[in-house]
């Protein structure tokens, strides 16, 4: 998630927790120490797909996290103990803040290396995009009020009072997945469609309308699906360019991707230049993640030694309109060919 939702959820936390004694003070130490773990994007990992693929490695470990809040309550204990509550509840609180922020980075697309050491998949629920203020607004409520008033009184409430109302809103974000998946699921089954994968997310900003991509060689089908349509989901087939990843076979880059994004990912070719695109984060034909892993030379694909990331466009006001609208309306159809489409040569 973004720094301002893991901020104002590690200070929610620990407010909750701590706020009878430590006061304001548990806002700003609950803030910073919940937003520690993304502290890891100042390692430069070699190139443009290692810098990706590592994050949320290391720093969003179960393991990792559980440490780290055993060192700092130690520390907090043997340094500046207080007589107020115990080193068990410290721990306790300390572990919470950070293992919510790991928690919840694994509901967002992109991948949360929850049980690293271990090389498992990453963790990618899916089921809340990165921004999402009907997420967010509740805990920054709360943090606003015990910064304004204190955290006495009725006030001292609100954080756990935030902190259950998102959380019932993750659990809302899930059912909608579960909703979106089954609807594409029965118009895969009546066309005959069999999926070598199938991935959703939710569109920008929302829990409401839903984004499904299915795999299906060299081809891969979108379909959206919201909460208020009253007839079956449209699949689009859209070109995968799947034959492409051959030339990609001696590529460490393109191996850790496809391992990072379960293999939804998308081939171009451009300007001489071997295009591989993310097609699980953003939205139909705005992906921030692309990467140009091999260029053309006489001799044919070559890859490309410390590929760098695309510059990445994020759309405009105007089509975000456009899918704020599809909430509602199921018909007209937005243009997702088109928009993906502009892939094709273009960045």
């Amino acid at each position: 998630m973004d720094s301002i939702t893991q901020a104002v959820l590690g200070a929610s936390v620990q407010a909750a927790l701590l706020g009878r004694w430590q006061g304001r003070k548990a806002l700003l130490y609950g803030a910073l120490l919940g937003t520690l773990p993304d502290l890891d994007v100042v390692i430069d990992y070699g190139d443009a797909v290692a810098n990706m693929t590592y994050h949320r490695g290391f720093s969003h470990s179960l393991l990792v996290v559980s440490l780290v809040a055993a060192l700092l309550a130690w520390l907090a204990r043997r340094w500046r103990p207080h007589p107020g509550y115990s080193g068990g509840r410290l721990f306790l609180t300390l572990w919470l803040v950070l293992v919510t922020h790991v928690l919840l980075d694994a509901f967002t697309s992109f991948g949360t290396q929850l049980l690293w050491p271990l090389h498992t998949s990453p963790v990618a629920w899916s089921s809340i995009f990165i921004i999402d203020p009907l997420y967010s607004v509740p805990l920054l409520l709360a943090a606003l009020a015990g910064a304004l008033f204190g955290l006495h009184g009725r006030i001292a409430r609100w954080p756990l009072l935030a902190l259950v109302v998102s959380s019932l809103y993750l659990g809302f974000t899930l059912a909608g997945k579960q909703m979106a998946e089954q609807r594409v699921r029965d118009i895969m089954t009546r066309d005959g469609i069999r999926a070598e994968r199938l991935f959703s997310t939710p569109t920008p900003f929302n829990s409401l309308l839903w984004r499904v991509i299915v795999v299906d060689g060299e081809f891969y089908h979108e379909a959206l699906v919201s909460w208020l349509d009253d007839g079956p989901p449209e699949l689009v087939r859209l070109p995968r360019g799947g034959h492409l990843a051959a030339a990609l076979r001696d590529s460490p880059q393109h191996a850790r991707l496809r391992w990072f994004t379960g293999d939804v990912l998308r081939y171009d070719e451009s300007a001489g230049r071997l295009l591989v695109t993310d097609l699980r984060l953003g939205m139909t034909g705005f992906h921030p993640f692309r990467f140009p892993l091999a260029e053309r030379t006489e001799n044919g694909w070559q890859p490309i030694a410390r590929p760098e990331r695309l510059p990445a466009e994020r759309g405009d006001l105007d089509r975000l309109r456009q899918i704020w609208a599809r909430i509602w309306r199921q018909y007209p159809p937005l243009p997702l060919a088109a928009w993906a489409a502009e892939l094709d040569g273009k960045r």
